[in-house]
């Protein structure tokens, strides 16, 4: 045996077992670096108002903790208005429900000749398996729900943390990870961070921007249809429709048309058709103008990191995509060498007769080459070709 096998066999097997304890340390890890992952977004999207404040004499801390005020009252603000208008709307299809379940039996008696009762119908429901079985469910469900609530506040309280000495922290965060770098990799460190804040933080304040502007719009066609809750549902839709990636806009829409259905159900139609069509007009003329400065992707490479990032970090990452990609895209942009362009007119779309010519060109050339075959006639009926 080679007197360095044994070394090499010992020396492998550490690899193999580093390699298991890392994978599993990653995998124990995976909700605290998304965690972490979210946070630093975060305070990249707070930096730009950060600085601000502190450019003018105010303290880094200060600057972030009154961001992080306005941003929690604001959040909270919107939770509760939401929380009382289902409420309030649960209570009014709960004292409802008798006269829209007499309208559906009537309905269902005058066109199928039968002769169901309100009576039986609730009798029937009440005493069902599934009713009861729905309520073990719900009961034993109570923990379940409890505990992912509090997993979901410590998660919360865990990125706020994070995001706060991430942005009051900023400058020193930066030297320290300078301070292990040669200077050229210092200068390309901080270009980077700087066009990650510059994007990410025109990426929420544009969509800030178009939530504001969906909102209003949907604001005053809700108030035109007098639907309840306007000014609530205007806020869900804005906010809705421009931060949760691809789905958001069905999502926004769909509370909207219920709430318009329980008025008029041609109403839940008007909504339907103005979401729609107003969700054309933002992405063809409102969203190319707002963005075309913060974060100038195209909609397909937006639309697939949007796909990358669900299927990599699920709604996170779809939330982080757009600005991540737009990072990376204006960082590499200065390594690419980029030359003129040619004035071929297929670089503008139109295509090139190319070396045979176009299908015309040819047809006309084959029909001038034609042979010619006249044939004369004789006054005696025979007849002579002539080359």
């Amino acid at each position: 045996m080679p007197r360095w096998l044994p070394r090499a066999m010992v020396f492998a097997l550490a690899l193999v077992g580093v390699f298991q304890l890392g994978s599993w340390a990653f995998h124990q890890l995976t909700g605290l670096l998304i965690n972490i992952l979210i946070a630093f977004f975060l305070a990249l999207a707070i930096e730009p108002a950060v600085s601000w404040m502190a450019a003018r004499g105010m303290r880094r801390g200060l600057a972030t903790g009154l961001v992080f005020l306005a941003v929690i009252v604001v959040s909270a603000g919107f939770v509760t208005l939401m929380g009382s208008m289902l409420a309030n709307q649960i209570i009014k299809i709960v004292e409802d429900f008798p006269a829209y379940l007499d309208s559906v039996i009537h309905w269902i008696n005058t066109h199928f000749h039968t002769e169901l009762r309100r009576v039986d119908v609730q009798e029937g429901l009440l005493r069902s398996d599934w009713l009861r079985n729905y309520v073990q469910n719900s009961a034993t469900g109570v923990l379940d729900v409890s505990a992912q609530v509090l997993g979901g506040l410590f998660q919360l309280l865990t990125i706020t943390l994070f995001s706060f000495y991430f942005a009051a922290d900023g400058p020193r965060l930066r030297r320290a990870l300078c301070s292990v770098l040669p200077p050229a990799r210092q200068a390309e460190v901080l270009r980077a961070w700087e066009i990650a804040v510059n994007k990410t933080g025109g990426y929420l304040y544009s969509r800030g921007l178009m939530a504001l502007i969906s909102g209003i719009a949907h604001y005053i066609l809700l108030e035109f249809l007098n639907v309840p809750y306007a000014p609530v549902l205007a806020v869900w839709v804005g906010l809705v429709s421009q931060f949760i990636p691809s789905i958001g806009t069905y999502l926004a829409g769909a509370l909207p048309m219920l709430i318009a259905f329980t008025v008029d159900p041609w109403y839940a139609l008007w909504v339907l058709a103005f979401v729609v069509v107003y969700q054309q007009f933002e992405n063809y003329v409102l969203q190319p103008k707002l963005t075309a400065k913060t974060v100038d992707i195209h909609p397909a490479v937006a639309f697939g990191s949007v796909i990358a990032g669900t299927a990599l970090l699920g709604a996170v990452g779809a939330l982080i995509a757009i600005p991540a990609v737009a990072t990376l895209q204006a960082f590499l942009g200065a390594y690419v060498k980029r030359y003129d362009v040619t004035d071929d007119p297929r670089v503008h779309g139109h295509r090139g007769a190319g070396p045979g010519g176009g299908l015309v060109t040819r047809a006309r050339a084959l029909w001038a080459r034609r042979p010619e075959s006249p044939v004369s006639v004789d006054a005696g009926g025979a007849g002579e070709g002539s080359s």
